[in-house]
């Protein structure tokens, strides 16, 4: 792989796939009304796609300014040192030139994917204008680094529900609240059973955290997601709009949450989300399928 697309993480783009989740339930709400057609809807599909890529770039240009910023710590680190810009591979001028390009091209995209429930550019500008706060300052005051990236997430889907001219649930929305939350402090425990003492030396603000507080918090965090993702399968408008029978892919949604909270307990590859939906783990991603076979069959039965 170029190391200058290396240096854009393409593998983190699946955290954009939140994008997509308005218009997955929205396309289910037509198929039930009979209002399914794929020349009919096919400027919604185009536009979420487009914001799904807007969203790329813009992860992409932080990804990019991240790295740039923390090259010297990520030379410390055990695994972030092969990282194309810690490691020499692309130099500090290119990644500035891409990190530009594609916060501009994030917005254009936004711009042109933006309809009457509102302004998907205005939610991808909050959304790297955050994660420049995150990278220059927020990322070292603890637990508000875990919250600004489960609002970046909050933001996907809300964009996603702008660029399909379609509201979101909130039971939705708190349950990928939670979800995101519990994945980041899953990180940080990842991370301290890596660098173990030597914790601090990478990162300060890891300090900060325990192992008896990340793991009580991550259990918390799981039953809550499960809890809110239960409750929006039973709630009278879900069922309304798209039948009863989503409460029946719970169980997958548990059993992934306990698989992953096992992941991190033994050392498995916690600490990379992405890695481990992209096959890292091969239960979890098997599950994951089976989630989302599911809930297709479910919803255009």
């Amino acid at each position: 792989m170029p190391a200058l697309l290396k240096a854009m993480r393409p593998h983190q783009w699946v955290k954009n796939v939140f994008v997509l989740a308005a218009l997955v339930f929205w396309l289910a709400e037509r198929f039930q009304l009979g209002d399914f057609s794929f020349a009919a809807h096919q400027g919604t599909i185009g536009r979420v796609a487009l914001a799904l890529i807007g969203f790329c770039l813009a992860s992409s240009s932080i990804y990019l300014l991240n790295d740039i910023l923390d090259r010297e710590q990520d030379r410390q680190h055990p695994i972030k040192r092969h990282r194309p810009i810690a490691a020499g591979a692309v130099s500090i001028e290119a990644a500035s030139a891409l990190c530009v390009a594609a916060a501009v091209g994030a917005l254009v995209l936004g711009w042109i994917t933006s309809t009457d429930q509102g302004n998907v550019a205005l939610v991808l500008a909050a959304y790297m204008v955050l994660n420049l706060l995150y990278s220059l300052k927020l990322k070292h005051v603890v637990l508000v680094d875990v919250f600004c990236i489960a609002t970046g997430f909050m933001l996907r889907v809300v964009a996603g529900g702008f660029a399909a001219g379609a509201p979101v649930s909130k039971w939705l929305m708190l349950c990928t609240f939670f979800l995101a939350l519990f994945l980041a402090l899953c990180k940080r425990k990842a991370e301290i059973d890596l660098l173990g003492s030597d914790r601090g030396e990478h990162r300060k603000i890891l300090l900060e955290y325990t192992p008896a507080f990340l793991d009580q918090t991550t259990v918390v965090l799981a039953a809550c997601a499960i809890l809110n993702y239960t409750m929006y399968t039973v709630d009278k408008d879900t069922v309304a709009r798209l039948g009863d029978d989503l409460v029946w892919t719970v169980p997958f949604v548990v059993f992934g949450l306990f698989r992953y909270l096992l992941l991190v307990q033994k050392q498995e590859g916690g600490g990379s989300p992405s890695k481990v939906l992209l096959g890292g783990d091969v239960t979890f991603a098997l599950n994951g399928l089976a989630w989302l076979a599911v809930v297709l069959f479910i919803l255009f039965r």
